[in-house]
């Protein structure tokens, strides 16, 4: 170890450079597919549910998994903890247009379009999702 606790090794890092996927928590799997299915125009029967508590979510990209959790606290009555400040961010071409269709479909609105550039909403579980221009 160096004097400022850093660790220096002869070594590549093993690990990749690369996101395999983003886990959603969710408390009602079936509800949560539905809507996510709408708000990204998926079919739901494109979007299979595994081992009672996975569903990933077709993506172009970095995979997104909508899971119940019951290792991380989605075993308790409240389920697991909903993501408070946005970890990823939807794109999208026309960010008038996206704000729009979720006000159309009734989803909560945590913000207006800021900067021009994004705006966020929550799902039903409670998380937090930015939507931004590509």
């Amino acid at each position: 170890m160096n004097e400022q606790g850093q660790v220096h090794l002869n070594q590549v890092s093993p690990i990749k450079n690369k996101i395999g996927g983003i886990f959603v928590p969710v408390r009602n799997l079936e509800k949560s597919r539905r809507w996510y299915c709408q708000v990204l125009g998926l079919k739901g029967a494109d979007c299979e549910i595994m081992n009672g508590h996975l569903c990933p979510l077709p993506m172009e990209g970095t995979g997104l998994v909508l899971d119940t959790m019951p290792k991380w606290g989605g075993d308790r009555p409240d389920g697991a903890p909903p993501i408070e400040t946005p970890a990823f961010t939807f794109l999208t071409a026309d960010l008038e247009g996206s704000l729009a269709y979720m006000k159309q479909l009734g989803v909560e609105l945590v913000t207006e379009i800021e900067h021009d550039q994004w705006f966020v909403v929550k799902d039903p579980d409670g998380n937090k999702l930015m939507i931004c221009r590509e």
